[in-house]
């Protein structure tokens, strides 16, 4: 299976689930405050350009990935979490929203959607309109998907949106609190 570099996005993650004919990896934008270096985000499933775990798929486990992040302005008091898929076909469809991280969370392992996740961790609706986790499921023939995967480093305890937010209410309520990110 051959997996094409998205161009002009400087930490794109390239997945492919095995059955999928491509899957790519990516970030919602959202702008750090001046001045702080991006944090790193990594996995320890999959590198960039590999293929993402057939089990990540909304069919095959739907399990979310194990990610890892470092390198946080020590200002930080929460994290966000987004997974969307940036394929002009699926519109920016939403995989995984995670608000309201503690900031000495900087893990989380294979499988935490809906699972182990923090006690103060919101996860909002996916694009399937269900908590946490959606796996990419992209319709058959439509090419390489795109997914951006960034962490958001804040200077809010808690991010003032409700249950129901979307990623465009997110992206709001973080404006003027983005502390650092990191794809």
């Amino acid at each position: 299976m051959t997996l094409e570099r998205a161009s002009g996005l400087a930490a794109v993650l390239m997945l492919a689930t095995a059955f999928l004919a491509g899957c790519a990896c990516s970030s919602p934008s959202a702008e750090p405050a001046k001045g702080n270096a991006p944090m790193r985000l990594t996995s320890t499933q999959f590198a960039e350009g590999a293929t993402l775990p057939a089990t990540s798929a909304k069919t095959q486990g739907n399990r979310s990935p194990a990610l890892a992040w470092e390198d946080r302005p020590s200002q930080t008091l929460s994290y966000v979490l987004v997974c969307v898929d940036r394929a002009p076909i699926a519109r920016n469809w939403v995989h995984w929203l995670v608000v309201d991280i503690p900031p000495g969370m900087t893990t989380l392992p294979d499988g935490a959607s809906l699972n182990s996740m923090p006690d103060t961790a919101r996860e909002l609706k996916n694009g399937f309109g269900e908590l946490g986790w959606g796996g990419p499921q992209p319709p058959a023939g439509s090419g390489v998907h795109t997914y951006e995967i960034t962490v958001y480093a804040l200077d809010v305890a808690t991010l003032d949106v409700g249950e129901d937010a979307d990623l465009d209410a997110v992206l709001e309520a973080m404006e003027g609190h983005v502390l650092a990110t990191g794809t």
